[in-house]
């Protein structure tokens, strides 16, 4: 399938099985609002899990929080939100349609890593296996120029944001010619500053009212309470605080399906540490949170790392873990080196001391931050773009098959009774009610069992236990595979044992 066929029908099959559904539809819907279904929640619900176990269950020093959305205003002053939580936005005169001005000149440079990849392939396929990609990217003088390029566009894209230079950030769309993607003019406005946050209030009169924002990140949530966790859960340094919820943003150019909403989840940890020592924990985080990616098993050539060009005001180092979307490298993780920006300034701001005392350098000082940033969305949006597959069979038929990681999977096993008769359905409802106990389960009778299995692969359900006559007999059952299609006879007992072992967080993360 082609990226942009791959993209379409995405869209299509989360929404005709029961993953995504746009916010509202009987109203016409809300623009960059979706809501998950029965069948997306569930898989939502895994990912969400799967972090958690890796981040929290299995680090003696990470520790949980679920700290409030509403916050304090001031807190949204101490991060910098307040001032500096801005888009550069440029409108189209003619199609008067709007843009992230640095979306536009990185879509640019999107395409030309598109040339690369083109590039690439086709020498791969003239020199075969004597084809050396490490060699072909660093000496092929057309490759070598689309990278210099790029390259040379993004830092000064970088430099400009950095020093709130917007008329160069035009001056560059200009000189690249880049077009509005809808009509393909270039008449372009001034790039201005747009602000973020939503705003609300708080309290029983307009009069009264509290003006509020609904917060746009959860790692303040985190901040305000470091001293909370640390002398309750008397933690030593470092540690770390790990959240997941719901953060608001007011996206103008909202695009990609769920890649870019105004409301999402975020999965953060902030990890606090003794200052000097940033460098080595950057790397290590890097590394780290680069494993547990691959462990999904989506292929370690659709991840890379992007550093940044443009530096937030808190830090002194940040990269992003980017994946293949269907639309191209995107970010889906961040990793940032916070410096001591952050307890610092809600010092100043609150009055109150946020410090901790070292005993091994019987000290006190304010902690340095290394920040691990997850959208919960992108990376539904990841495993699930990723594993959507058509598949033409040795017969000639084709099958949509959605592979997803056994681990994450909404369903464990469907058990299906061969036909509607002779006692089979009673002995697979049975069975269902066993297995329950220890996975998500689905019990399915309608249809011919080979449109059922067609079915549950397209609902991503890694197996199928089929009940037929013989189960009567001796009580063995068939044990589909969804990704090699094959089957196998066994005793219900050893069924499960496979299905459990396939699909145990535990088989799945302690390889990293």
């Amino acid at each position: 399938m082609a990226d942009q066929d791959l993209f379409k029908k995405v869209l299509s099959h989360a929404k005709e099985y029961g993953f995504v559904f746009p916010s509202s539809e009987i109203y016409d819907g809300l623009s960059a609002v979706y809501d998950y279904g029965q069948q997306g929640v569930a898989l939502k619900k895994n990912l969400r899990e799967y972090w958690w176990k890796a981040m929290v269950q299995l680090n003696d020093n990470i520790v949980g929080l679920d700290a409030a959305i509403l916050m304090h205003p001031t807190t949204w002053k101490a991060s910098g939100h307040v001032d500096a939580f801005n888009d550069p936005l440029i409108d189209n005169k003619d199609s008067k349609k709007r843009y992230r001005a640095d979306v536009l000149v990185e879509d640019y440079v999107g395409k030309l890593d598109t040339k690369i990849e083109k590039e690439v392939k086709k020498a791969a396929k003239r020199f075969g296996d004597a084809f050396d990609k490490a060699q072909f990217l660093s000496t092929n003088p057309r490759v070598v120029g689309y990278k210099e390029k790029g390259d040379a566009i993004l830092k000064r894209l970088g430099k400009s944001l950095e020093n709130e230079d917007l008329v160069d950030v035009k001056a560059l769309i200009e000189e690249l010619e880049i077009s509005c993607p809808l009509s393909g003019s270039k008449n372009w406005t001034e790039v201005k500053q747009f602000n973020l946050m939503f705003g609300t209030k708080l309290g029983a009169s307009a009069e009264s009212a509290t003006e509020l924002y609904l917060r746009p990140e959860t790692a303040q949530g985190i901040f305000v309470n470091f001293l909370n966790v640390q002398k309750t859960g008397r933690m030593k340094l470092p540690f770390g605080i790990a959240q997941t919820g719901k953060a608001f943003r007011n996206e103008i150019v909202a695009r990609q399906f769920i890649f870019r909403m105004r409301e999402f989840e975020q999965m953060e940890m902030q990890f606090f540490i003794p200052p000097g020592t940033q460098k080595e924990w950057y790397a290590h985080w890097k590394e780290t949170r680069l494993k547990w990616h691959h462990s999904f098993g989506l292929g370690a050539e659709n991840y890379r790392f992007h550093d940044h060009e443009k530096l937030a005001h808190y830090a002194d180092a940040a990269c992003d873990i980017e994946f293949r979307f269907p639309f191209g490298f995107k970010e889906l993780e961040g990793i940032h080196s916070r410096t001591d920006f952050d307890l610092s300034s809600h010092e100043e701001f609150s009055g109150k001391k946020l410090q901790y005392f070292d005993p091994d350098r019987q000290e006190n000082y304010v902690p340095y931050v290394l920040e691990t940033s997850i959208g919960l969305d992108r990376l539904f949006l990841a495993v699930f773009s990723n594993a959507l597959q058509e598949e033409t069979l040795e017969d000639g038929s084709s099958r949509t098959v959605l592979r997803l990681p056994a681990v994450v999977a909404p369903t464990k096993v469907a058990v299906l009774p061969l036909v509607k008769k002779d006692g089979l359905p009673a002995i697979a409802k049975k069975l269902a009610d066993e297995l329950k106990w220890d996975m998500t389960v689905s019990y399915d009778e309608k249809d011919a069992v080979g449109r059922r299995y067609r079915r549950q692969d397209a609902l991503g359900t890694p197996f199928c236990i089929t009940v037929d006559h013989q189960t009567v007999e001796d009580q063995t059952v068939t044990l589909r595979y969804r990704d090699t299609m094959a089957q196998e006879r066994l005793t219900m007992t050893e069924a499960k044992a496979k299905i459990s072992e396939a699909t145990a967080f535990e088989n799945w993360l302690k390889e990293i």
